[in-house]
């Protein structure tokens, strides 16, 4: 693929480790840990999103002929539709009843994870249009080559969805509901922003917990022990549970986690009045 004189390679790795940490880190920037070189190999490392569990890795680079890293994206091939949280069993549905054959599938997208961000990821002071387009470009070659019946972008950056549209891509549109601080100053000033009965309701419930004795804490790098990453699975398959889902996440993946990326995790247990807990 030329480029003012200069040849670029598309390639696919099968495996995030086939990508040096600091080039891919380079191109995901700091901004979004979930498309960090880091989160995407505790999901390999920990047996969470591998072949056996139907996400094959195929995440693809853009290189020039030197080996510098241009661009980047993270790319699954699956062979099922479950951990996207966009559901399309009725296109899989259609797509087989009409004599096609849905998977495998191309899907770039954070495993399990419906956090928006980047997923064509542009090393800063490169033409980000041009490279987007070539990352698009070769990501429909990809699918051709492995005979993918479809290619799929989820939860990408509203900059990106317009140039996958302009490239050709038929858009889907989500709903998500996100809370921002509006300029408040404190808790009441948020309450003060809410009709009267849903700030009675909150309020209420703030007062049970405080007689239960609870405490929350927020605990952030080396505070978080292995206890709480246990602790946390635990909630985790609890939550699976009553959802019917598949507890795709190991106890390995947490830990490694909490020792690939514990500075830019926070989490916020409950507990009765021990200090300890």
């Amino acid at each position: 693929m030329p480029d003012g004189g200069d040849a670029l390679t598309l390639e696919s790795h099968e495996s995030i480790h086939k990508v040096e940490a600091a080039a891919w880190d380079a191109c995901a920037g700091t901004d979004n840990p979930f498309v960090s070189h880091a989160f995407l190999a505790a999901m390999e490392d920990s047996g969470s999103a591998t072949a056996k569990t139907g996400w094959l890795p195929q995440h693809l680079t853009l290189k020039r002929a030197d080996g510098a890293l241009l661009a980047a994206v993270p790319c699954y091939l699956k062979s099922h539709s479950y951990g996207e949280y966009v559901f399309d069993w009725g296109w899989a549905e259609a797509y087989q009843r009409a004599g096609g054959q849905y998977y495998p599938k191309l899907q770039v997208s954070v495993p399990f994870t419906p956090v928006p961000g980047p997923r064509l990821l542009v090393r800063p002071g490169e033409d980000l249009a041009l490279r987007r387009r070539q990352l698009l470009d070769g990501l429909l070659q990809l699918a051709r080559l492995h005979k993918a019946s479809s290619l799929h972008i989820t939860f990408l950056s509203a900059a990106e969805s317009e140039a996958a549209t302009e490239a050709g891509f038929l858009p889907r549109i989500g709903m998500q509901y996100h809370w921002e601080n509006r300029g408040y100053a404190s808790f009441d000033d948020f309450l003060a922003a809410l009709a009267s009965r849903k700030r009675k309701a909150i309020r209420k419930e703030r007062a049970a917990a405080t007689a239960a004795g609870l405490t929350i804490r927020a605990l952030a790098g080396p505070e978080v022990k292995p206890r709480h990453w246990d602790a946390f699975h635990a909630f985790y398959l609890a939550t699976v549970e009553k959802k019917w889902a598949h507890d795709y996440l190991t106890r390995e993946f947490f830990h490694l986690l909490g020792e690939r990326l514990g500075e830019r995790v926070v989490l916020i247990p409950t507990g009765g009045r021990s200090p300890g807990r």
